[in-house]
């Protein structure tokens, strides 16, 4: 009849397709991670004279979730915008949940100081001026009603801005792309 060579066969048969089918479930079902873009931002008093001592920026934050089938608990998301290496300003957008495959977009503003406003000011004044974004938070995916432990996501980018206090790239908007190390660590007091 059935000799234990064919029984062992059959079991690592079966043993491997249930390996191979789970396998294919996890790159199916695991969730990707969000894409943040900067957009629509800009220094409205940069040609102001009068408002010389302190400046504002404004900026609108898109969140694009990806996936089709985990939505995202987000933890605050905090944002520190530079110069060189001042901190120009900051700012954080409270905690939300965002369905699947949907965007969420904030709109918001950070006050710039005096001393920092002013060196601002005149490196837009003459087309020199770059931010560096920083963005940090903690995430949680629901995939099928289960929560996932929390994810730290670190993002960055780095946004020029023309004379006319506005993005000077030609797509008018700066997608955050994964940070470096360095801050990561710098990130993690914030968290």
């Amino acid at each position: 009849m059935f000799g234990t060579k064919s029984v062992t066969f059959w079991l690592l048969q079966i043993i491997g397709l249930v390996g191979l089918l789970a396998l294919c479930l996890w790159l199916v079902l695991r969730p990707r991670s969000p894409n943040y873009t900067i957009m629509n931002f800009s220094v409205p008093s940069v040609n102001d004279s009068s408002a010389s001592n302190h400046g504002i920026i404004q900026y609108e934050l898109d969140i694009d979730n990806p996936n089709k089938n985990s939505g995202i608990y987000y933890d605050d998301i905090f944002l520190i915008f530079y110069h060189g290496v001042d901190t120009v300003g900051n700012n954080t957008v409270p905690s939300f949940y965002q369905r699947k495959d949907r965007n969420f977009r904030v709109l918001k503003h950070v006050d710039v100081d005096t001393p920092l406003w002013r060196a601002l000011r005149s490196a837009i004044l003459n087309a020199t001026a770059e931010l560096r974004v920083d963005l940090s938070t903690n995430i949680r995916y629901k995939t099928w009603g289960i929560k996932s432990k929390h994810h730290g996501l670190h993002r960055e980018g780095n946004i020029p801005i023309g004379k006319d206090g506005k993005i000077s790239n030609k797509k008018k908007k700066v997608k955050l792309r994964h940070a470096s190390k360095r801050l990561k660590l710098r990130a993690t007091r914030f968290l």
